[in-house]
Protein backbone atom coordinates (compact mmCIF):
# COMPACT_ATOMS: atom_id res chain seq x y z
CA UNK A 1 0.00 0.00 0.00
CA UNK A 2 1.71 3.40 -0.81
CA UNK A 3 2.30 5.94 1.71
CA UNK A 4 -0.33 8.82 1.96
CA UNK A 5 1.32 11.80 0.12
CA UNK A 6 -0.25 15.59 0.88
CA UNK A 7 0.99 16.98 -2.41
CA UNK A 8 -0.46 13.89 -4.77
CA UNK A 9 -3.50 14.41 -2.95
CA UNK A 10 -4.19 18.03 -2.98
CA UNK A 11 -2.91 17.63 -6.90
CA UNK A 12 -5.33 15.46 -6.99
CA UNK A 13 -8.07 17.25 -5.05
CA UNK A 14 -7.30 20.50 -8.10
CA UNK A 15 -7.98 18.02 -10.76
CA UNK A 16 -11.22 16.78 -9.65
CA UNK A 17 -12.09 20.68 -9.92
CA UNK A 18 -10.76 21.61 -12.73
CA UNK A 19 -12.76 25.01 -13.66
CA UNK A 20 -12.64 26.53 -10.31
CA UNK A 21 -8.65 26.08 -9.97
CA UNK A 22 -8.35 27.26 -13.37
CA UNK A 23 -10.95 30.35 -12.69
CA UNK A 24 -8.77 31.23 -9.60
CA UNK A 25 -5.39 30.66 -11.08
CA UNK A 26 -5.83 33.02 -14.10
CA UNK A 27 -7.10 35.22 -12.27
CA UNK A 28 -3.92 35.19 -10.28
CA UNK A 29 -1.79 35.55 -13.24
CA UNK A 30 -3.87 38.46 -14.37
CA UNK A 31 -2.74 40.38 -11.67
CA UNK A 32 0.84 38.76 -11.41
CA UNK A 33 0.63 40.33 -14.85
CA UNK A 34 -0.27 43.58 -15.08
CA UNK A 35 1.74 44.33 -11.55
CA UNK A 36 5.01 42.85 -13.53
CA UNK A 37 4.21 44.81 -16.75
CA UNK A 38 3.23 47.83 -14.85
CA UNK A 39 6.62 47.98 -12.69
CA UNK A 40 8.54 47.17 -15.58
CA UNK A 41 7.05 49.80 -17.20
CA UNK A 42 7.90 52.27 -14.88
CA UNK A 43 10.95 51.06 -13.55
CA UNK A 44 12.46 50.98 -17.11
CA UNK A 45 11.56 54.73 -17.35
CA UNK A 46 12.92 56.03 -13.95
CA UNK A 47 15.93 53.24 -13.77
CA UNK A 48 16.80 54.76 -17.41
CA UNK A 49 16.27 58.35 -16.59
CA UNK A 50 19.13 57.53 -13.67
CA UNK A 51 21.35 55.60 -15.75
CA UNK A 52 21.85 58.48 -18.46
CA UNK A 53 22.60 61.06 -15.55
CA UNK A 54 24.68 59.16 -14.08
CA UNK A 55 26.74 58.16 -17.23
CA UNK A 56 26.98 61.62 -18.65
CA UNK A 57 29.60 62.22 -16.40
CA UNK A 58 29.40 66.09 -14.89
CA UNK A 59 27.93 67.14 -11.81
CA UNK A 60 26.27 70.24 -13.56
CA UNK A 61 25.03 71.06 -17.37
CA UNK A 62 24.82 74.90 -18.06
CA UNK A 63 22.58 76.01 -21.17
CA UNK A 64 21.38 78.73 -22.83
CA UNK A 65 18.53 80.27 -20.77
CA UNK A 66 15.19 78.68 -21.75
CA UNK A 67 17.06 75.67 -23.02
CA UNK A 68 16.68 72.81 -19.73
CA UNK A 69 13.83 71.26 -21.90
CA UNK A 70 15.91 70.90 -24.70
CA UNK A 71 19.13 69.69 -23.07
CA UNK A 72 16.83 67.08 -21.60
CA UNK A 73 15.66 66.10 -24.97
CA UNK A 74 18.84 65.70 -26.46
CA UNK A 75 20.62 64.19 -23.71
CA UNK A 76 17.72 61.79 -23.01
CA UNK A 77 15.17 61.54 -25.42
CA UNK A 78 17.16 61.64 -28.34
CA UNK A 79 15.53 64.58 -30.03
CA UNK A 80 17.24 66.81 -32.73
CA UNK A 81 17.89 69.80 -31.08
CA UNK A 82 19.80 72.96 -31.54
CA UNK A 83 20.84 75.62 -29.33
CA UNK A 84 23.20 77.72 -28.59
CA UNK A 85 25.32 80.21 -26.51
CA UNK A 86 28.40 82.51 -26.43
CA UNK A 87 30.89 80.24 -25.74
CA UNK A 88 33.14 82.96 -24.11
CA UNK A 89 30.75 81.87 -20.71
CA UNK A 90 32.72 78.47 -20.69
CA UNK A 91 35.59 80.92 -19.38
CA UNK A 92 32.89 82.33 -16.48
CA UNK A 93 31.70 79.32 -15.70
CA UNK A 94 35.54 78.20 -14.84
CA UNK A 95 35.43 81.10 -12.25
CA UNK A 96 32.93 80.62 -10.38
CA UNK A 97 34.15 78.76 -6.78
CA UNK A 98 33.77 75.13 -6.59
CA UNK A 99 34.24 74.36 -10.47
CA UNK A 100 36.40 71.59 -11.18
CA UNK A 101 36.67 70.40 -14.67
CA UNK A 102 34.47 72.13 -18.00
CA UNK A 103 34.06 71.00 -21.19
CA UNK A 104 31.28 71.85 -23.65
CA UNK A 105 29.51 70.64 -26.80
CA UNK A 106 28.33 72.17 -30.16
CA UNK A 107 24.93 70.81 -31.09
CA UNK A 108 24.59 70.65 -34.99
CA UNK A 109 20.71 69.18 -36.14
CA UNK A 110 20.99 67.71 -39.58
CA UNK A 111 18.12 67.69 -42.15
CA UNK A 112 18.34 64.75 -44.67
CA UNK A 113 18.35 66.65 -48.19
CA UNK A 114 19.39 69.75 -46.65
CA UNK A 115 23.25 69.41 -46.27
CA UNK A 116 23.75 65.75 -45.51
CA UNK A 117 23.24 62.40 -47.29
CA UNK A 118 22.24 60.07 -43.50
CA UNK A 119 19.11 60.51 -41.64
CA UNK A 120 18.03 63.15 -39.74
CA UNK A 121 20.52 63.22 -36.52
CA UNK A 122 22.40 65.33 -34.20
CA UNK A 123 26.04 65.97 -35.30
CA UNK A 124 27.79 66.94 -31.75
CA UNK A 125 31.11 68.73 -31.97
CA UNK A 126 33.22 68.16 -28.55
CA UNK A 127 36.65 69.40 -27.43
CA UNK A 128 38.92 66.69 -26.95
CA UNK A 129 41.07 69.25 -25.00
CA UNK A 130 39.16 69.52 -22.07
CA UNK A 131 36.83 66.67 -22.75
CA UNK A 132 35.27 63.64 -19.80
CA UNK A 133 31.95 63.00 -21.11
CA UNK A 134 33.27 61.31 -24.85
CA UNK A 135 36.86 60.80 -24.18
CA UNK A 136 36.50 57.62 -22.08
CA UNK A 137 34.26 55.89 -24.81
CA UNK A 138 36.25 57.04 -27.85
CA UNK A 139 39.58 55.18 -26.37
CA UNK A 140 38.01 52.30 -26.14
CA UNK A 141 36.61 52.33 -29.59
CA UNK A 142 39.39 53.48 -31.53
CA UNK A 143 42.27 54.16 -28.75
CA UNK A 144 42.82 57.77 -30.38
CA UNK A 145 41.50 61.03 -30.81
CA UNK A 146 39.74 62.10 -33.87
CA UNK A 147 41.21 63.84 -36.27
CA UNK A 148 39.84 66.58 -38.91
CA UNK A 149 36.71 65.09 -41.05
CA UNK A 150 36.64 61.80 -38.95
CA UNK A 151 33.66 61.26 -36.66
CA UNK A 152 32.27 58.23 -35.12
CA UNK A 153 28.82 57.43 -34.21
CA UNK A 154 26.65 56.58 -31.21
CA UNK A 155 25.16 52.74 -30.83
CA UNK A 156 22.30 53.66 -32.06
CA UNK A 157 23.27 55.73 -35.22
CA UNK A 158 25.22 52.91 -35.99
CA UNK A 159 21.99 50.52 -36.82
CA UNK A 160 20.14 53.68 -37.97
CA UNK A 161 23.24 54.64 -40.37
CA UNK A 162 25.03 51.46 -41.42
CA UNK A 163 28.68 51.50 -40.87
CA UNK A 164 29.06 49.80 -44.50
CA UNK A 165 28.86 53.66 -45.23
CA UNK A 166 31.96 54.89 -44.60
CA UNK A 167 32.09 58.31 -45.25
CA UNK A 168 29.04 60.66 -44.54
CA UNK A 169 28.41 64.09 -46.21
CA UNK A 170 27.71 66.41 -42.83
CA UNK A 171 26.84 69.82 -43.56
CA UNK A 172 28.96 70.20 -47.29
CA UNK A 173 31.94 68.58 -46.02
CA UNK A 174 32.41 64.78 -46.73
CA UNK A 175 33.69 62.95 -42.90
CA UNK A 176 34.90 59.43 -42.70
CA UNK A 177 32.74 57.33 -40.21
CA UNK A 178 35.19 55.04 -37.94
CA UNK A 179 32.78 53.07 -36.28
CA UNK A 180 30.28 53.20 -33.02
CA UNK A 181 31.23 53.90 -29.48
CA UNK A 182 29.95 51.39 -26.84
CA UNK A 183 26.52 51.87 -25.56
CA UNK A 184 25.70 54.13 -22.86
CA UNK A 185 22.60 54.50 -22.23
CA UNK A 186 22.11 58.56 -22.77
CA UNK A 187 20.29 60.27 -25.88
CA UNK A 188 23.61 60.56 -27.22
CA UNK A 189 23.42 56.89 -28.32
CA UNK A 190 22.04 58.31 -31.42
CA UNK A 191 24.39 61.07 -32.02
CA UNK A 192 27.13 61.72 -34.52
CA UNK A 193 30.88 62.70 -33.04
CA UNK A 194 33.15 64.94 -34.15
CA UNK A 195 36.04 67.09 -33.24
CA UNK A 196 35.13 71.04 -33.03
CA UNK A 197 38.08 71.78 -34.85
CA UNK A 198 35.63 70.57 -37.82
CA UNK A 199 33.50 73.53 -36.90
CA UNK A 200 34.96 76.72 -38.30
CA UNK A 201 34.97 74.53 -42.18
CA UNK A 202 31.00 73.99 -41.01
CA UNK A 203 30.42 77.62 -40.33
CA UNK A 204 32.49 78.45 -43.85
CA UNK A 205 30.47 77.02 -45.82
CA UNK A 206 27.32 78.16 -44.21
CA UNK A 207 25.23 74.87 -43.97
CA UNK A 208 24.11 75.38 -40.72
CA UNK A 209 22.79 78.18 -38.02
CA UNK A 210 25.59 78.16 -35.86
CA UNK A 211 27.28 81.57 -35.65
CA UNK A 212 31.17 82.10 -34.50
CA UNK A 213 31.94 81.41 -30.66
CA UNK A 214 29.20 79.51 -30.08
CA UNK A 215 28.60 76.40 -28.08
CA UNK A 216 25.32 74.65 -26.67
CA UNK A 217 25.80 73.01 -23.40
CA UNK A 218 28.53 73.32 -20.80
CA UNK A 219 29.69 70.27 -18.72
CA UNK A 220 30.69 71.19 -15.18
CA UNK A 221 32.30 68.74 -12.65
CA UNK A 222 32.33 70.15 -8.45
CA UNK A 223 35.67 70.12 -7.01
CA UNK A 224 35.64 67.32 -3.82
CA UNK A 225 33.68 68.81 -0.74
CA UNK A 226 31.47 71.40 -2.67
CA UNK A 227 27.46 70.95 -2.86
CA UNK A 228 26.43 70.69 -6.84
CA UNK A 229 23.37 72.76 -5.93
CA UNK A 230 24.79 75.37 -4.31
CA UNK A 231 27.61 75.74 -7.06
CA UNK A 232 24.37 76.07 -9.20
CA UNK A 233 22.91 78.45 -8.14
CA UNK A 234 26.31 80.56 -8.05
CA UNK A 235 26.34 80.17 -12.08
CA UNK A 236 22.87 81.03 -11.94
CA UNK A 237 23.88 84.10 -9.89
CA UNK A 238 27.26 85.46 -12.24
CA UNK A 239 25.84 85.03 -15.35
CA UNK A 240 22.16 85.39 -15.82
CA UNK A 241 22.53 84.26 -19.61
CA UNK A 242 22.54 80.76 -18.23
CA UNK A 243 20.29 78.23 -16.41
CA UNK A 244 22.13 75.49 -14.53
CA UNK A 245 20.63 71.74 -14.17
CA UNK A 246 21.65 69.32 -11.74
CA UNK A 247 22.38 66.00 -12.79
CA UNK A 248 20.23 64.58 -10.07
CA UNK A 249 17.34 66.04 -11.91
CA UNK A 250 17.82 65.84 -15.21
CA UNK A 251 14.37 64.07 -16.19
CA UNK A 252 12.43 65.49 -12.86
CA UNK A 253 9.25 66.49 -14.79
CA UNK A 254 9.13 62.84 -16.26
CA UNK A 255 9.68 61.17 -12.76
CA UNK A 256 7.19 63.51 -10.96
CA UNK A 257 4.70 62.42 -14.01
CA UNK A 258 5.52 58.93 -13.53
CA UNK A 259 4.64 59.44 -9.72
CA UNK A 260 1.72 60.46 -10.45
CA UNK A 261 1.43 57.58 -12.52
CA UNK A 262 2.74 55.21 -10.59
CA UNK A 263 0.08 56.80 -7.85
CA UNK A 264 -2.65 55.95 -10.51
CA UNK A 265 -1.10 52.13 -10.98
CA UNK A 266 -0.67 51.32 -7.34
CA UNK A 267 -4.50 52.05 -6.76
CA UNK A 268 -5.67 50.15 -9.46
CA UNK A 269 -3.48 47.03 -8.72
CA UNK A 270 -4.80 47.51 -4.74
CA UNK A 271 -8.15 47.28 -5.80
CA UNK A 272 -7.43 44.45 -8.17
CA UNK A 273 -5.73 42.44 -5.62
CA UNK A 274 -8.44 42.85 -3.06
CA UNK A 275 -10.52 41.49 -5.60
CA UNK A 276 -8.72 38.51 -6.68
CA UNK A 277 -8.58 37.59 -2.78
CA UNK A 278 -12.35 37.83 -2.43
CA UNK A 279 -12.36 35.93 -5.07
CA UNK A 280 -9.87 33.12 -3.71
CA UNK A 281 -12.21 33.31 -0.36
CA UNK A 282 -15.30 32.94 -1.76
CA UNK A 283 -13.76 29.75 -3.99
CA UNK A 284 -12.12 28.10 -1.00
CA UNK A 285 -15.45 29.06 0.96
CA UNK A 286 -17.63 26.63 -1.22
CA UNK A 287 -14.39 24.59 -1.73
CA UNK A 288 -14.41 24.22 2.26
CA UNK A 289 -18.51 23.96 2.52
CA UNK A 290 -18.48 21.04 -0.03
CA UNK A 291 -14.91 19.02 1.69
CA UNK A 292 -16.41 19.47 5.34
CA UNK A 293 -17.53 15.63 5.45
CA UNK A 294 -14.27 14.46 3.55
CA UNK A 295 -12.46 16.59 6.21
CA UNK A 296 -14.42 14.84 9.26
CA UNK A 297 -14.03 11.62 7.65
CA UNK A 298 -10.15 12.21 7.41
CA UNK A 299 -9.99 13.14 11.27
CA UNK A 300 -11.88 10.40 12.77
CA UNK A 301 -9.51 7.92 10.85
CA UNK A 302 -6.46 9.65 12.87
CA UNK A 303 -5.51 12.41 10.63
CA UNK A 304 -4.54 15.42 12.39
CA UNK A 305 -5.95 19.14 12.22
CA UNK A 306 -2.26 19.57 11.18
CA UNK A 307 -2.47 17.41 8.35
CA UNK A 308 -6.09 18.78 7.36
CA UNK A 309 -4.44 22.33 7.37
CA UNK A 310 -1.45 21.91 5.17
CA UNK A 311 -3.45 19.80 2.91
CA UNK A 312 -5.91 22.87 2.26
CA UNK A 313 -2.79 25.19 2.55
CA UNK A 314 -0.73 22.92 -0.09
CA UNK A 315 -3.99 23.18 -2.62
CA UNK A 316 -3.97 26.91 -1.99
CA UNK A 317 -0.41 27.27 -2.54
CA UNK A 318 -0.21 25.33 -5.85
CA UNK A 319 -2.82 27.64 -7.53
CA UNK A 320 -0.58 30.47 -6.53
CA UNK A 321 2.39 29.45 -7.76
CA UNK A 322 0.95 28.32 -10.86
CA UNK A 323 -0.76 31.75 -11.51
CA UNK A 324 2.12 33.97 -10.51
CA UNK A 325 4.63 31.95 -12.49
CA UNK A 326 2.64 32.35 -15.76
CA UNK A 327 1.79 36.09 -14.54
CA UNK A 328 5.63 36.77 -14.01
CA UNK A 329 5.98 35.33 -17.71
CA UNK A 330 2.97 37.08 -19.30
CA UNK A 331 3.90 40.51 -17.83
CA UNK A 332 7.17 40.08 -18.49
CA UNK A 333 6.97 39.31 -22.27
CA UNK A 334 3.98 42.08 -22.61
CA UNK A 335 6.95 44.87 -21.16
CA UNK A 336 9.63 43.45 -23.73
CA UNK A 337 7.24 43.08 -26.96
CA UNK A 338 5.17 46.32 -26.08
CA UNK A 339 7.85 48.60 -25.22
CA UNK A 340 8.60 50.25 -28.34
CA UNK A 341 5.00 51.03 -28.60
CA UNK A 342 4.66 53.57 -26.17
CA UNK A 343 6.24 56.91 -27.21
CA UNK A 344 8.14 57.54 -23.37
CA UNK A 345 9.82 54.13 -24.51
CA UNK A 346 10.57 54.98 -28.25
CA UNK A 347 12.81 58.50 -27.09
CA UNK A 348 14.10 57.28 -23.88
CA UNK A 349 17.15 55.19 -24.07
CA UNK A 350 16.01 52.39 -21.32
CA UNK A 351 16.14 49.16 -20.83
CA UNK A 352 15.79 46.46 -18.05
CA UNK A 353 19.04 44.27 -17.43
CA UNK A 354 17.58 40.76 -17.20
CA UNK A 355 18.71 41.09 -13.56
CA UNK A 356 16.13 43.80 -13.07
CA UNK A 357 13.42 41.78 -14.77
CA UNK A 358 14.06 38.31 -12.16
CA UNK A 359 13.61 40.80 -9.28
CA UNK A 360 10.41 41.77 -10.93
CA UNK A 361 9.02 38.71 -11.51
CA UNK A 362 10.37 37.30 -8.52
CA UNK A 363 8.41 40.13 -6.60
CA UNK A 364 5.23 39.45 -8.60
CA UNK A 365 5.12 35.93 -7.83
CA UNK A 366 5.49 36.51 -4.07
CA UNK A 367 2.38 39.37 -4.83
CA UNK A 368 0.28 36.95 -6.52
CA UNK A 369 1.00 34.28 -4.08
CA UNK A 370 0.55 36.06 -1.34
CA UNK A 371 -2.89 37.32 -2.49
CA UNK A 372 -4.07 33.97 -3.04
CA UNK A 373 -2.74 32.45 0.70
CA UNK A 374 -4.52 35.91 2.28
CA UNK A 375 -7.75 35.05 0.38
CA UNK A 376 -8.17 31.67 1.42
CA UNK A 377 -6.54 31.46 5.17
CA UNK A 378 -10.30 32.61 6.44
CA UNK A 379 -12.33 29.52 4.91
CA UNK A 380 -9.53 26.97 5.68
CA UNK A 381 -9.29 28.48 8.98
CA UNK A 382 -12.90 26.89 9.68
CA UNK A 383 -11.52 23.24 9.66
CA UNK A 384 -9.75 24.25 13.07
CA UNK A 385 -13.66 24.67 14.63
CA UNK A 386 -15.03 21.70 13.45
CA UNK A 387 -16.03 18.27 15.15
CA UNK A 388 -15.46 15.08 13.06
CA UNK A 389 -18.53 13.62 14.50
CA UNK A 390 -20.70 16.62 14.00
CA UNK A 391 -19.12 16.98 10.41
CA UNK A 392 -20.01 13.59 9.30
CA UNK A 393 -23.35 13.90 10.22
CA UNK A 394 -23.93 16.59 8.66
CA UNK A 395 -24.88 18.66 11.88
CA UNK A 396 -21.68 21.43 11.21
CA UNK A 397 -22.30 24.64 10.88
Amino acid sequence: MKAFNIHTFAIKNLKRRKFRTGVLAFSIALIVSVLVFGFSFIGSVGLGIKRASDRLGSDLIVVPVGARGYAEEVLLESKVKSFYMDKGLVERVKKVEGVDEVTYQTYLATLQGLCCDIPEATVVAFNQDSDFIVMPWLTKAIGRRLQKNEAIVGHESSLNIGLGLMDAVLFGARFTLLGALEKSGTGLDNAIFISDENVEEILRKGKSPLKPDQVSIIFVRVKSGYDPYNVGRAIEGEIVEADVVARTDIGKDTINALKDINMIFSITVFMASVLSALLAWAIFSATVNERLREAGIMRALGARESHIMRLFLTEVLIIGCIGSICGAVMGTALSVLLAKSFTLFKNLPVDLTVWDRLILGAAGFAAGTGICITGALAPIQRIKKMEPLFVIKGDAA
